[in-house]
């Protein structure tokens, strides 16, 4: 189909590392924005993965995610497919995307977060680590957000204390409380939450092996993967 520049922009490859949270926001903001119209179809499946350069597996994981969180609904049969809900989630609440505040808490939590990583490679002690592997556990077995997220803000503060820095404790406690203002913003799909842990486990494995390069970067690839998120569906 034809399309304006604007839109032809959502069709884009999609760049590596955050593939699944990138395509959830360029998925999310065009919905947002009105690029794809309340009841609109998505291209096939196919298409849209070969369109945005990713695996058809990541593709379904962003729908799904999207599916869960009311902006899109799929339907089966002769006439089925995946259709942009009629009344999407906040459309009828002010329309504006990440302010600067919140973009001054995201950047201080990457300051903060891969700060605490690097010094937790280097001071982490096995009590430490079983405490965070310990709450991955939690996470995994949450069956509602509200304990996810008291499991989530643990494990942050938990790289803070296992790199046995008050001072550091004390400014990962305090962004993680901006984060969960931002957080109560949106819907919370089962799929981001997944994919957000298992990010959580490879970490502590990386921290377990003294990967300190490794282990900033895919902190990084955590964080980034939270805005793309917090820009998809805020």
């Amino acid at each position: 189909m034809e399309r304006d520049a604007a839109l032809a922009g959502v069709f884009e490859p999609v760049c590596p590392a955050t593939t699944f949270e990138e395509t959830v926001e360029r998925l999310g903001t065009a919905i947002r924005l009105g690029l794809l119209a309340p009841g609109s179809r998505l291209p096939s499946e196919r298409d849209l993965a070969q369109e945005l350069g990713i695996s058809r597996s990541t593709l379904r994981q962003a729908i799904t995610t999207l599916v869960q969180s009311g902006h899109l609904v799929s339907t089966r049969g002769r006439r089925g497919g995946t259709f942009v809900a009629e009344r999407p989630p906040l459309a009828e609440k002010e329309d504006k995307p990440l302010g600067e505040g919140a973009r001054a808490v995201l950047d201080y939590r990457v300051a903060v977060e891969t700060g605490a990583t690097i010094l937790a490679v280097e001071r982490a002690e096995d009590e430490h680590l079983d405490r965070l592997r310990e709450l991955t556990g939690q996470m995994a077995e949450a069956t509602r957000f509200e304990a996810y997220r008291r499991a989530d803000m643990r494990f942050h503060i938990g790289v803070a204390e296992a790199a046995r820095s008050p001072r550091l404790v004390r400014a990962m406690t305090e962004v993680q409380g901006q984060m969960s203002d931002l957080i109560a913003l949106i819907p919370h799909p089962e799929q981001v939450l997944t994919h957000s842990n298992a990010q959580h486990v490879r970490l502590v494995t990386l921290l377990r092996r003294g990967e300190a390069g490794a282990a900033v970067r895919l902190m990084r690839e955590h964080i980034r993967g939270t805005e793309h998120i917090l820009a998809g569906l805020i």
